[in-house]
């Protein structure tokens, strides 16, 4: 499976109350467990007006399935190429 970063343009994201996001978070399981289909969404992290989310599976055409039954925008969906961190200046 590939790892995606989707990028949700949601005014008023940081204000959202733990419920709503309780909420958001049981709709995207949901329809994890209808898409039929390897997917997995790992976490998400929520900043201004924008969810930034790590999603894996084999296609960009299941993340934007996924928004769609969720009702969640996805305003970029991109392919993580590689990964880095303070480590990789070791390597």
């Amino acid at each position: 499976m590939a790892t995606f970063l989707i990028e949700r343009n949601i005014p008023g994201a940081s204000g959202l109350s733990d419920e709503q996001l309780r909420e958001i978070a049981t709709t995207s399981n949901d329809v994890v467990d209808s898409l039929g289909v390897a997917y997995t969404w790992s976490h998400s992290y929520v900043a201004g007006d924008k969810f930034y989310c790590v999603h894996e599976t084999d296609d960009a055409d299941t993340v934007r399935e996924h928004a769609r039954r969720g009702g969640f925008p996805a305003d970029v969906v991109v392919e993580v190429a590689a990964t880095i961190g303070p480590g990789t200046a070791d390597a």
